[in-house]
């Protein structure tokens, strides 16, 4: 048995438009801003909760629970770029900005988008960005907190 390592295998793309977040065309991503490489290697989080729905009764002599609504942690930690285009996260990700977030996983970064690929599509909105404290030894960063504006189509693939 072997293990499916991260380092690598993760691509991320900000789209402005996407006609259909199922089946997101590899010229809509192509053509949307990869912001892979300025993504620190923690900098993605999109962690889903799910509530719980009590159903249980009068009768009942055991809790049971069945599952409720979703929703998403959403936060991206971006290293700040020296010329405006490594800097363009820092530009494209201000507060009321909204747009699609494209996760891509186990797939080696460098491959580009292609059909049949299963990818995840959020409709978000981006929150205030919050500059990092500045420290020893460290890139300048920024958090971009994420708001999911839809379902999202966790188990999409690309046209």
């Amino acid at each position: 048995m072997s293990d499916l390592i991260s380092d690598g295998m993760t691509r991320v793309a900000w789209v402005a438009s996407i006609a259909n977040i199922n089946a997101p065309t590899a010229t809509e991503l192509t053509g949307g801003l990869d912001l892979t490489p300025r993504l620190t290697p923690d900098g993605l989080k999109m962690d889903p909760t799910t509530a719980d729905v009590d159903t249980g009764s009068l009768a009942s002599t055991f809790d049971t629970m069945e599952v409720g609504r979703v929703k998403f942690d959403a936060e991206l930690t971006v290293k700040r770029g020296t010329t405006p285009s490594e800097d363009q996260p820092y530009s494209t990700l201000v507060y009321g900005a909204h747009g699609f977030l494209v996760v891509r996983r186990g797939i080696g970064y460098p491959t580009a988008w292609t059909s049949g690929q299963q990818v995840e599509v959020y409709p978000v909105a981006c929150g205030e960005r919050a500059n990092k404290a500045p420290a020893a030894n460290e890139v300048m960063k920024f958090t971009s907190a994420l708001k999911v504006t839809a379902p999202p189509a966790t188990n999409a693939a690309v046209a």
